[in-house]
């Protein structure tokens, strides 16, 4: 008898610890426990140690609330101007409510694929195929717009939508390959025309400034040779009025000089010619040296008289 009673007090002491310990709950961190009471909602567990009611109270769903990824598959879109393509993407969300998770919606990661499939294809749809390959970010902005919106009943937080990969047909990618070589091509050929109306633009500059240096070159010159001839004019005019005043004097010394200097310049010229030369001197030298002689006294009687001496080249002596 006392077996029987010792037997019955262990199986209620184990039945005690055994529903004790099935009203102790431990929340993981990173998740959040709904709790049924007969199967009502009634409460949510964050992270750490619980006790519930055994019996009574149990354990309804176990939700995620750390930010998850979904897979969108790969699937056929068409363009509004009618190209068939190819796209995939990503997606990233985050439970903010374990009650709306696990009650307003069944299968809540299904029903977030779903969507997201249903409004890529909308969104994509009502794009052109330029505008598809060109305007991603457009593209994951509506969609995260759309979505979100959408699963905010379910308690869901839409973080990010990627749109991976968009494969237009083949024969699209090979005319889209043949357009841009033609348009790189152009732009090539302008760029060389620009650069060869450039180069002709210095060319003709550089030309025009060097006409313009020669002129002024040329001007300076003339200007050089004008002054020259004039002060030279104004020598052979000074020696000229000089001897005059001496012949009109009576000096005989001065007819030599005049007749000597045009009998030297004269020689001069027929020994600078390029030509080969024979002259015939029907003069004799003696009269030259004469005249000669003449000059030389004219400078002297000259330089008595206090008038300014005029230099006199060397001239060649004949023999």
């Amino acid at each position: 008898m006392l077996e029987m009673s010792s037997i019955v007090v262990g199986l209620v002491v184990l039945f005690v610890i055994v529903l004790i310990f099935s009203g102790v709950v431990m929340v993981k961190q990173g998740y959040e426990y709904t709790i049924e009471r007969f199967g009502r909602y009634t409460n949510t567990l964050s992270p750490g140690l619980h006790l519930i009611m055994p019996l009574v109270d149990r354990v309804g769903h176990r939700m995620l609330m750390m930010e998850q990824v979904l897979d969108i598959p790969t699937q056929e879109v068409i363009t509004r101007d009618n190209a068939m393509v190819a796209a995939d993407g990503v997606v990233f969300y985050q439970v903010l409510d374990a009650s709306k998770g696990s009650y307003e919606v069944n299968n809540l990661q299904l029903a977030i694929l779903n969507l997201t499939m249903t409004n890529l294809r909308t969104v994509m749809g009502s794009m052109d195929l330029d505008e598809l390959l060109s305007k991603r970010d457009d593209i994951n902005a509506r969609l995260m717009s759309v979505v979100d919106e959408a699963t905010q009943p379910w308690g869901v937080k839409i973080t990010r939508i990627e749109i991976k990969d968009i494969e237009p047909p083949r024969d699209i990618v090979d005319a889209m390959a043949r357009q841009m070589k033609a348009e790189r091509e152009k732009r090539a050929a302008i760029l060389e025309a620009e650069g060869q109306r450039e180069s002709e633009i210095k060319r003709a500059e550089g030309q025009k400034r060097a006409a313009i240096l020669q002129a002024e070159g040329r001007r300076e010159a003339a200007y050089k040779d004008a002054e020259a001839r004039e002060r030279e004019a104004e020598a052979e005019a000074k020696a000229t009025e000089m001897v005059s005043k001496a012949i009109g004097e009576g000096n005989a010394q001065a007819i030599n000089y005049f007749v000597a200097q045009k009998y030297v310049e004269a020689l001069q010229g027929f020994a600078r010619s390029p030509n080969e030369k024979l002259i015939f001197m029907p003069m004799e030298s003696t009269g030259i040296i004469s005249s000669l002689g003449g000059i030389s006294e004219l400078f002297k009687e000259l330089n008595k008289d206090g008038t300014p001496r005029r230099s006199v080249g060397s001239v060649p002596r004949t023999e």
